[in-house]
């Protein structure tokens, strides 16, 4: 599979107005895409990124009303998102003391200055020093300022109860290397990296034996999708899980990419998601995320959908 990074990853809120209003003003993300979930269109699914809306940087939620995520194994654990330097980590943490957002003490780890904090509902978040690796695309109307902005996903971190099972389809599936470990506490966390490697490019595995089971629930992770450039190489993705008898969704057409899903054997979703065609496929770049935006096959059912969602 060829592999480049993270895309996106998709997370759970039972309040999305409250949602919107962390990630766009606290975090000072841009609300990139306001549409609904394509299986379920009573909810929300809002897309939170950079400027550009840029593969890479989307953090994304689906709207239900659920109670809390209960933790555990079996999960996606801790969501990164990149900065650019120490100063920056600082210039957060600061901002978390005065608007009163639970976060710790900037930390090494790893090998990286990181910042951990949670949002409202309990998303266990991190803030990761990438060194100002990459592309950046400050947003203009960010109350954050463009030094300080948020600049895409970083390392995910899952939780399982054993490695093997887990890293033998990250590798010999999914094409990831193994490339060191550390530990967080006690609990040894594995490296695995895509494509040209670095902290956009990783998953790290937490082998947590001693967790129950996590229940999903809002504050908790729904899935993560990886990077694959194009059309073809999306077609080798699926071809290759083919190959391998794995089970999976099959090929579906998401309008703004196109998505594989399956599970890793610990039943942790991910998914596999185009660069392309991207959001400004039916909305001008500059008016992102400005109105409700539905797929074609939704569109005629656009005045039943609006009438049973709630203004953010």
């Amino acid at each position: 599979m060829k592999l480049t990074g993270i895309h996106h990853l998709t997370a759970v809120t039972a309040d999305a107005r409250g949602n919107h209003a962390f990630y766009t003003q606290t975090l000072g993300l841009r609300l990139v895409k306001k549409t609904v979930n394509q299986d379920d269109v009573s909810a929300y699914h809002l897309f939170y990124a950079d400027a550009k809306a840029s593969p890479g940087t989307d953090i994304t939620f689906f709207d239900w009303p659920v109670d809390r995520e209960r933790r555990g194994t079996h999960s996606i654990a801790q969501t990164a998102l990149r900065v650019n330097g120490e100063r920056a980590l600082s210039w957060w943490k600061d901002r978390f003391g005065s608007l009163n957002v639970r976060s710790d003490e900037i930390v090494e780890r790893d090998g990286r200055l990181t910042l951990d904090f949670e949002d409202f509902e309990g998303q266990r978040l991190s803030l990761v020093d990438d060194g100002g690796q990459g592309e950046a695309h400050p947003w203009e109307r960010s109350p954050v300022p463009a030094e300080h902005q948020i600049r895409g996903l970083g390392p995910i971190r899952i939780s399982v109860p054993k490695l093997e099972r887990t890293a033998r389809v990250l590798t010999e599936a999914m094409d990831m290397r193994a490339v060191r470990e550390y530990r967080v506490g006690d609990t040894p966390v594995h490296v695995f990296e895509m494509g040209l490697g670095g902290p956009a490019a990783e998953l790290h595995v937490a082998v947590e034996p001693g967790l129950a089971p996590a229940r999903p629930g809002a504050g908790g992770v729904h899935h993560v999708a990886f990077r694959t450039p194009n059309e073809q190489t999306y077609q080798e993705c699926w071809e290759r899980l083919q190959s391998l008898r794995a089970p999976s969704s099959g090929p579906v057409d998401r309008y703004y990419f196109q998505s594989l899903y399956f599970r890793e054997p610990n039943g942790i979703l991910f998914e596999i998601a185009t660069d392309g065609p991207g959001f400004a496929t039916d909305e001008p770049m500059d008016k992102l995320g400005e109105r409700l935006a539905l797929p074609p096959f939704l569109e005629p059912r656009r005045a039943e959908i609006e009438a049973g969602l709630k203004p953010l």
